[in-house]
């Protein structure tokens, strides 16, 4: 995919991960869209990149095709949707509340199938949809059971539009990558977390996403035998 003037929509763009995307797509020469909760570093972001910005609440069922509408209407459509949006949770089997486990579905699931959704609406066959899962969707972790969970599924829906989209696109890229040093283990819904691998580095998997956005890829996968991120 040329990227050059690429109208990119990044929902969880106040995350680690998805504010090294929005930096790596403007590098490529994107226009980007900002989406997400935090309104002082959306704020921060879209002054940073020069970038139109939307709130975005995922536990709020409106919000992702409103959020799509604005930012489709800021950038004069869109081209690429990026969903770089969790929320992760730790605990045993049978130790998480209803409560906890509600969210976690509605954060890494329900609120992405919503913006993915809306997206589809306005996205050309030449467009594309990047998913951000997890290496936990290929290798549930005990202790992450609801969160793999959450994650497998987001990667099964991902790759069942892949299928029902292969002869009219968009192109449809599912990435699962390692754990990473964005934090994200320290900000859990509930729970502490287990012992988890040294962290990869973010930068590096942003880096390798748009690589394969590039390419036309449709998955970068956390390889545990090669030790690296693989792409399909």
């Amino acid at each position: 995919m040329e990227l050059q003037d690429a109208r990119c929509l990044i929902a969880g763009a106040t995350g680690a991960l998805g504010g090294l995307l929005a930096r790596e797509l403007v590098t490529a020469g994107a226009q980007v869209g900002l989406a997400g909760r935090d309104e002082r570093r959306l704020a921060a972001l879209g002054g940073e990149l020069s970038a139109p910005t939307a709130r975005l609440e995922l536990l709020e069922p409106d919000s992702p095709g409103r959020c799509v509408d604005e930012l489709a209407a800021a950038l004069g459509g869109v081209d690429v949707l990026v969903v770089a949006t969790g929320a992760v949770a730790f605990g045993p089997v049978g130790t998480l509340s209803a409560e906890v486990r509600r969210r976690l579905f509605e954060i890494n699931v329900l609120g992405p199938m919503a913006l993915i959704d809306a997206a589809l609406e306005r996205l050309s066959p030449d467009g594309a949809i990047v998913a951000l899962s997890a290496i936990v969707a290929d290798h549930p972790t005990a202790g992450m059971a609801a969160y793999s969970s959450a994650k497998a599924a987001l990667s099964a829906y991902v790759s069942a539009l892949r299928r029902e989209r292969r002869r009219a696109g968009p192109t449809v890229l599912d990435v699962r990558p390692q754990h990473l040093d964005t934090g994200f283990e320290s900000r859990p819904l509930a729970g502490g977390a287990p012992k988890l691998p040294a962290p990869g580095n973010a930068h590096e998997v942003a880096v390798a996403i748009v690589g394969a956005l590039r390419e036309d890829r449709r998955e970068l996968a956390y390889d545990l035998r090669a030790q690296a991120l693989v792409a399909a």
